[in-house]
């Protein structure tokens, strides 16, 4: 299974540099633009899937594994087997709160990047509405502290 992962991380920027360079190819052909960045963002989110997929199973493969050697008799080579499960555990661990907490922060991003505006232009026109405004604003900020929270529960699982 870790295989698969590790073929997944080198697959995955490789497939992400194609996508992006037959974005720019397109582009300077003269062609739509737009088909391609849609499928540059298609293939991020499978691959995003993927690897969260692939980090899910590789906590439950490692969890099973110490469970196993701890009801065996325990060996230097059942100790050995559990301490690199447990670091390729914990390495997936902080790779996961990672990518957690950096989506979550460019998904947040993208909400303020489009809400605060929105908000600064409804103030403008009537000052009562900052209050209905600042609510979208926050529910944007919101999305980046769920996955710092998420993190969070990650981080106290490893």
């Amino acid at each position: 299974m870790t295989v698969l992962f590790y073929a997944l991380l080198v697959i995955a920027p490789m497939a992400l540099l194609t996508t992006a360079f037959l974005a720019v190819k397109n582009k300077h052909e003269g062609k739509g633009v737009r088909k391609s960045v849609k499928m540059n963002l298609a293939v991020f989110a499978v691959l995003a899937v993927l690897i969260t997929v692939l980090c899910i199973n590789v906590f439950a493969e490692g969890e099973d594994a110490q469970t196993a050697g701890s009801a065996q008799a325990t060996t230097q080579q059942t100790e050995e087997a559990a301490q690199s499960d447990s670091s390729s555990s914990k390495g997936l661990g902080l790779l996961a709160a990672g990518i957690v907490t950096g989506l979550a922060g460019i998904g947040g991003g993208i909400a303020v990047a489009a809400g605060a505006p929105a908000a600064i232009a409804a103030t403008a026109e009537n000052p009562k509405s900052f209050g209905k405004s600042i609510i979208f604003v926050a529910l944007g900020e919101s999305i980046a502290l769920y996955g710092v929270v998420i993190s969070i529960l990650i981080l106290n699982k490893i």
